[in-house]
């Protein structure tokens, strides 16, 4: 008789694994491996080795708090030469002398999560068990039978490995981009994602079948865009406000990455962070998804209809002077961004799979949950509204059609021409570099086009009502040159007489600070002219210029001054209207790397910026951050106020742990100028071996 087989030590091969499954950057105080693909673990036993044909080895894995065979969440595998793909394998690569390498593999379906791990010997009759460990399994787009494979290296890398992006907000005639620390593969944020999945109220309703689903990113996704908000009162990551006043949190504007708003929610007990804007919430959502696998980014579409009754059309009231009256919910949004994350859609008929919108942003609920997706774009373009999940609030936000009443003295209320549409330049950073990708065509066919006709058809929606008449009169407003904080700049009406005849009519040109969500404030500049002839095939150009002094004390955080004008045609009633956002721009951070760039060596980045402003800025904060960079996130407070166009500055030290190329991001606030962004790429060369 055999003696007992006797594990001594083992080694799950931290290092190696995470190399080879892509997770190394997770730090190698734990497993992380991807589905499908095997992973190397090493047993040594002490007295005597393992004999094939006399030992029998067998491992068990399980997830979640209540582990079963049936529900994907339990399986018992025993050592075998013949592993089937389909389910979870144990096979031994080879011997030397005591020790014993064994490659396992889970299936490519397999749920996601946290595992444990077990080890069972027996020989003959007598077995042991041994707990050899923890493991975490990630969906896996290397595996082209995983429902997230995606087949362009290029954009794994981009969609699920990069910790850094850009995110594009401004408005559509002013397009920005904003540097953004993603921070998927940073010190606890892997632990953070789990525990979100574990804090969903479908997991502790029902923990066997919440973990069940875990093998499905559309269910993940689904739960992610629940709990990235907390309006259910579900101890979601981030707490919404679009008011103006922060003063018991964060301004939105403020923050330059997700991973101090995951921090934040861990170290204070599930407590939603404030506050977020939907880039914030899209950005934390890309994290969590990019951090469990998922290919993802963040998108954004400028002029985002938010239609609150579903009939596709947003009615906008405006007085006779173009005051906003708000009579309605539907709202216009001078950018609106969500997350899209590239999946399978077994669950729909074919040709739905690759990229899916889901919006954590909470605007709507979506089966008694402010949740919202995944939709296929695919789907939101062929106008498939029946299909899961949420294609007709999101064909809304791009398809929408815009109609400006004139509510008159007397109430009555006059439909204006208006000619914009919404959902223009869909935007996202492309794959590989720090430029702007145009993604509009992949959520509709051109404007005017017979297939966009049949779209709307199958909407069950009229062609647009508003196409702008070639006779008649036009108005647009232009901007001169970029409108800068702290500085006058002029606004322009532009109007065109292409008709025969000579018209006379009213103007009125009125700008007010407003919001990216598309409130306003108090007015900032007005001209009404009651007189303004134009002889046949004019064109004229009015001037109205905008006052530093007028908008200085109610721009808000979003930096955005609305010029609305509109135009009265005495003889037939006719109101045209012309409406623009206006992106006041910050100045700029300048950022100087100085020293060699090298892991592991100290270098120092030179920080400034100067105060555009005629008055001083006080309570001076610079936030410095960038993953494989800085550890963490760098405050630093300056001491003295900065006098007008005095620069503030500072000297960051750090020590990057990274090769490779990173971002430094940047943010300042003040109590005049916030929000301010600024970043800089830098090329860390490997330490020498």
């Amino acid at each position: 008789m055999a003696e007992d087989l006797v594990l001594e030590t083992w080694d799950l091969q931290c290092d190696r694994n995470g190399r080879e499954h892509r997770t190394a950057d997770m730090g190698c105080q734990q497993l992380v491996v991807r589905r499908g693909q095997p992973f190397t673990i090493t047993l040594h036993f002490s007295g005597r080795p393992y004999e094939e044909g006399v030992d029998k080895l067998a491992f068990n894995v399980e997830t979640g708090p209540c582990p079963i065979e049936t529900s994907g969440t339990r399986s018992h595998f025993a050592v075998t030469d013949f592993p089937d793909e389909s389910s979870w394998s144990a096979v031994v690569q080879q011997q030397d002398g005591s020790s014993l390498s064994v490659s396992l593999c889970s299936p490519p379906s397999a749920c996601i999560g946290r595992y444990s791990l077990t080890l069972e010997t027996s020989t003959g009759y007598q077995g042991t068990s041994c707990h050899i460990g923890d493991f975490v399994l990630l969906f896996n787009a290397w595996h082209p039978v995983d429902t997230v494979f995606l087949k362009d290296e290029n954009e794994r890398y981009e969609y699920v490995l990069s910790q850094q992006g850009l995110i594009y907000q401004g408005s559509r005639d002013y397009i920005t981009p904003t540097p953004w620390n993603f921070g998927q593969f940073e010190d606890d944020i892997l632990s953070i994602c789990l525990k979100l999945l574990d804090t969903n109220p479908k997991f502790l309703r029902d923990q066997n079948r919440d973990c069940s689903r875990r093998n499905n990113p559309v269910y993940i996704g689904r739960v992610v865009s629940a709990m990235v908000n907390c309006n259910d009162e579900d101890r979601g990551v981030l707490a919404g406000r679009w008011d103006d006043h922060y003063e018991d949190g964060m301004s939105p504007m403020a923050w330059i990455g997700s991973v101090d708003i995951l921090k934040r929610w861990k170290k204070f007990g599930c407590q939603p962070v404030k506050y977020g804007q939907c880039w914030v919430f899209a950005a934390v959502a890309c994290t969590v998804m990019r951090c469990l696998g998922v290919p993802s980014r963040v998108v954004t579409n400028y002029y985002s209809a938010h239609d609150t009754n579903g009939n596709l059309v947003i009615d906008r009231y405006l007085s006779e002077t173009g005051e906003v009256v708000q009579r309605s919910k539907d709202m216009i949004w001078n950018f609106h961004c969500w997350v899209e994350s590239w999946m399978a859609r077994p669950d729909l008929a074919p040709g739905y799979d690759g990229w899916q919108a889901l919006d954590p942003t909470p605007q709507e609920k979506s089966e008694g949950v402010f949740c919202c997706g995944p939709a296929p774009v695919r789907a939101i373009k062929e106008g498939d509204l029946q299909l899961k999940y949420d294609i007709p609030f999101i064909f809304a936000e791009v398809n929408a059609d815009v109609v400006y009443w004139v509510v008159q003295r007397d109430g009555s209320q006059k439909k204006s021409i208006h000619s914009s549409v919404v959902g223009k330049n869909i935007s996202t950073k492309s794959v590989g570099r720090d430029s702007r990708e145009d993604i509009t065509h992949t959520y509709k066919y051109p404007e005017g086009s017979e297939k966009e006709r049949e779209v709307f058809t199958k909407a069950e929606r009229k062609t647009r009502s508003l196409r702008e008449e070639d006779e008649g009169l036009h108005l647009k407003i232009k901007l001169s040159d970029g409108a800068n904080n702290g500085c006058d700049f002029d606004v322009f009406a532009v109007i065109n007489n292409n008709t025969e005849m000579e018209r006379v009519c009213r103007l009125m040109l009125c700008a007010r600070t407003a919001s990216y969500n598309g409130t306003v404030g108090p007015q900032c500049g007005m001209k009404d002219l009651l007189n303004v002839t134009l002889a046949p095939q004019e064109e004229k150009s009015v001037p109205l210029r905008v006052l530093y002094k007028e908008y200085r004390e109610n721009l808000t955080h979003d930096n955005f001054i609305k010029v609305v004008a509109l135009l009265t045609e005495y003889q037939t009633g006719d109101i045209v209207v012309a409406i623009r956002d206006v992106y006041i721009q910050n100045p700029e951070i300048k950022i100087r790397i100085l020293g060699e760039p090298m892991q592991n060596r100290k270098l120092v980045a030179e920080i400034s910026l100067v105060n555009p402003l005629a008055v001083p800025l006080n309570n001076c904060i610079f936030m410095v951050e960038g993953t494989g960079l800085t550890h963490g996130q760098q405050i630093k407070e300056l001491e003295e106020p900065v006098e007008p166009q005095a620069e503030a500055k500072f000297r960051l030290d750090f020590v990057p742990s990274q090769a490779g190329l990173h971002k430094l991001l940047v943010d300042f606030e003040s109590d005049k100028l916030m929000g301010v962004k600024g970043y800089r790429n830098v090329i860390i060369a490997p330490q020498p071996k």
